[in-house]
């Protein structure tokens, strides 16, 4: 089935570029110019993928992102030109999946549009386990015991990648290029404020932590010493 993309900029030349280039692309393409129009069409005809621009009249981008996310697990791009470390960690808090600054290859932007996809179409029902965590693919859950946790997308594929190197030092560039597709270099402290998220939610009940700091490396997945 053909993927739908929603295309959210309040610039139409943007706009028209896109539309033409996904459609040949072979994607199906619905364009909004502002964040209203945004937001109502992904409510009436919810979109695979959307890309969101940041700066627009109405709710601006990160507002729109914020909806979308608390509603849906729709993948979300944003593409921007504002490209300040700050607005690139607003981006991420706000949900979104990625972050593109202006002006980008169409190349590397359709390969940004094909790996978000492919996350979306990962269906699984297996589960990922260490020690009393167990972390359901299908159903993006986790559990310690019997007690469910709920996670966020960011949360989720964030453990998913930890369960999956059990006991191997992640370093931090590694974790930031797999679950947030950029390398930070080390310039932001967001996978820092998602780790912490992270042991919060795993450690409510009073249990042993898991995700250990390896101080100038980054995180492993290991039982507490």
């Amino acid at each position: 089935m053909t993927a739908r993309i929603l295309v959210i900029d309040d610039d139409r030349k943007i706009t028209s570029l896109l539309r033409r280039a996904l459609t040949y692309e072979g994607y199906t393409v619905a364009v909004a110019n502002d964040g209203i129009q945004g937001l109502q069409q992904a409510r009436e005809s919810p979109p695979d993928l959307v890309i969101l621009d940041i700066t627009m009249p109405g709710p601006d981008g990160l507002e729109v992102c914020r909806r979308l996310r608390a509603v849906e697990e729709v993948p979300i791009i944003m593409l921007t030109a504002r490209d300040e470390v700050p607005d690139r960690v607003a981006g991420l808090d706000a949900g979104a999946d990625d972050y593109v600054v202006k002006p980008v290859a169409l190349e590397e932007l359709f390969a940004r549009v094909r790996a978000q996809l492919r996350r979306r179409e990962v269906k699984s029902t297996t589960s990922l386990t260490f020690g009393d965590l167990t972390l359901d693919l299908g159903e993006r859950v986790a559990r310690r015991g019997e007690r469910e946790i709920e996670l966020t997308t960011k949360e989720f594929e964030l453990l998913a990648l930890f369960l999956r190197h059990p006991r191997q030092v992640l370093t931090r560039d590694l974790i930031l290029e797999r679950v947030w597709g950029y390398d930070f270099g080390g310039q932001t402290n967001v996978l820092d404020v998602y780790v912490g998220y992270l042991r919060t939610k795993l450690e409510a009940s009073g249990e042993s932590r898991l995700i250990q700091t390896v101080r100038g490396a980054g995180y492993v997945l290991r039982e507490a010493t």
